[in-house]
């Protein structure tokens, strides 16, 4: 019996996919990550003089390097919460001349050693561009502004000038810009009504666009849509500042609180209602006001708190110190299935989402971590970020699913079968992810295509564990880590015919299936990420 035949026996899942229909090009943007002043993501993480792999400045070149292997295009900094405490002046000019402070939203004393200038030299070392983050909570549009200028206008003014003595001569550059961050929060420093933010990112928006016309903003949404607030702190907002405004924001965390991993799994439909529902509040403001601009979206924190670190956070206590390293912990291979179905509803919205960025990148619920004076590991969660901004580049392929479902909770209707496609920039590869959310049965899957050329299939990458709670650590750094499956391997489990790809989807499993036109040649992208 064929591959396909035992497939067809088995009643399978089935993908269909037609070149003529697409959801849109995809923004390599929406694989960024965030870089933040708290706990050890800067100091300890990025940034360690006096480690065996530090560089002349002080950053670790081994954080660096997994940085450019996972393919993070764009960095938000230097914040999160912690922005809208703080003055960027103070982390400018000579290290030896910067006043500590008290970092009051993480309750610690930031020296200040790492700022403005050092950040972005890591970026560039790093390969990404910088999403710098303005503070609107303590703050005001002068600030801002001056901020801008400093950054990006030439020289022959006070601010630029001033970069210059700095030794910076060149302009930084910086294109995309946030207006404050998490602004309806009632933990958020300086939080403020959807009223006066919105009125508040309309003036910083238009002050900062008289010095350098050619920057993108994203204004504050809902810092997650279990606040009470959600949508209409959104409308609100956008009443005031839409037509200043390229992007909102959005923000979510899943948690596996409640031990239920088939509940867990079945989240990332959460992120898809909330990304539909800030995409209908854009477009009805859109029609109130009258523009002819459609807005798009910036998911710029997302990610999993696992387990340990939730602990660990509720059990904060709030008292000063040099670094509150509380939320480190283990992510297990059940958070990176659900990691790569949130990676997968950012791919279906690539119309409207432009921008996202995993929170965080190092130590605080992190794609990696690393040991002071130590090594740097791999978390579970990193490969299938690293899969996605691989081989998720290009545009993203309407698909039409068909699968059993499960009834969770108040999700039902949750297919044990979650996919998303991308036709490569160069059209000569289809790319299908997929994720097998039945824990105990693999999943036969017919993956349908119409109107390409004829492709053969090069390789299946899959991730899977027997046992959920699995993790890497620094003594164990490849404790989970996925498979590649070519040539006659791929052969024995994976039969095309026609226009037809037939395989089984291994029960609770990430997975990777790559098609390649027929005449074109085997040529690898660029970045590893296996």
């Amino acid at each position: 019996m064929s591959g396909r035949e035992r497939v067809r026996a088995e009643t399978p899942a089935r993908i269909v996919i037609d070149r003529d229909f697409t959801v849109g090009p995809i923004d390599d943007r929406i694989y960024g990550s965030l870089v933040e002043h708290m706990e050890r993501v800067v100091y300890g993480g990025i940034y360690e003089p006096g480690h065996p792999c530090a560089d002349a400045r002080g950053f670790r070149t081994d954080v660096i390097g997994l940085v450019r292997e996972l393919g993070v295009p764009i960095v938000r900094y230097p914040g999160g919460n912690f922005v809208s405490g703080y003055d960027w002046e103070d982390g400018v000019g000579p290290p030896s001349e910067r006043p500590p402070r008290l970092d009051l939203a993480w309750i610690a004393r930031e020296s200040n050693e790492v700022g403005l200038n050092e950040f972005l030299y890591w970026a560039k070392e790093a390969g990404v561009e910088c999403n710098l983050a303005v503070n609107l909570g303590l703050r005001r549009v002068d600030a801002a502004r001056n901020l801008v200028e400093y950054c990006n206008f030439p020289r022959g003014s006070y601010w630029s000038d001033l970069r210059v003595a700095h030794g910076v001569v060149e302009p930084h550059g910086i294109k995309t810009w946030c207006l404050g961050n998490e602004m309806d929060g009632p933990w958020q420093i300086g939080a403020k009504s959807a009223l006066d933010y919105g009125r508040l990112a309309c003036e910083a928006a238009r002050a900062m666009r008289r010095v350098d016309p050619g920057i993108e903003l994203v204004a504050c949404g809902s810092s997650t849509p279990r606040m009470r607030s959600f949508p209409d702190w959104d409308v609100t907002v956008l009443e005031q500042a839409y037509d200043e405004v390229d992007y909102l924001s959005l923000h979510t965390y899943f948690t596996n609180t409640g031990g239920d991993s088939r509940a867990y799994l079945a989240r990332s439909l959460e992120m898809d209602r909330q990304i539909e529902a800030v995409v209908a509040a854009c477009d009805l403001v859109r029609a109130k006001v009258r523009s002819r601009k459609r807005l798009s979206l910036s998911f710029d924190e997302w990610g999993i708190w696992s387990r340990e670190e939730r602990a660990n956070r509720d059990s904060w206590s709030w008292r000063w110190k040099e670094a509150n390293a509380v939320s480190e912990g283990m992510y297990s291979f059940e958070d990176a299935l659900l990691a790569g179905s949130m990676l997968l509803s950012l791919i279906r919205h690539a119309d409207r989402i432009k921008i996202a960025c995993w929170a965080q990148l190092v130590n605080h619920l992190s794609l990696f971590s690393c040991a002071a004076g130590g090594p740097v590991w791999k978390q579970t969660v990193f490969y299938p970020f690293a899969h996605a901004a691989r081989f998720g580049r290009g545009i993203a392929l309407a698909l039409s699913l068909s699968a059993p479902v499960y009834d969770a909770g108040e999700l039902q209707g949750v297919p044990v079968l979650d996919a998303a496609a991308v036709l490569s920039k160069k059209e000569d590869e289809i790319v299908v992810f997929a994720v097998n959310r039945d824990l105990s049965r693999p999943l036969p899957v017919e993956i349908v295509r119409r109107g390409f050329a004829p492709f053969r299939a090069v390789e299946h990458i899959l991730y899977e564990s027997a046992d959920l709670e699995a993790g890497n650590t620094r003594e164990q750094p490849g404790r989970v880590v996925p498979s590649s499956r070519t040539g006659a391997e791929l052969a024995a489990t994976l039969d095309v015919e026609g226009d037809t790809v037939s395989l089984r989807l291994p029960a609770a499993s990430w997975n990777v299936i790559r098609l390649r036109r027929s005449e074109a040649r085997d040529v690898e992208p660029p970045r590893s990420g296996r």
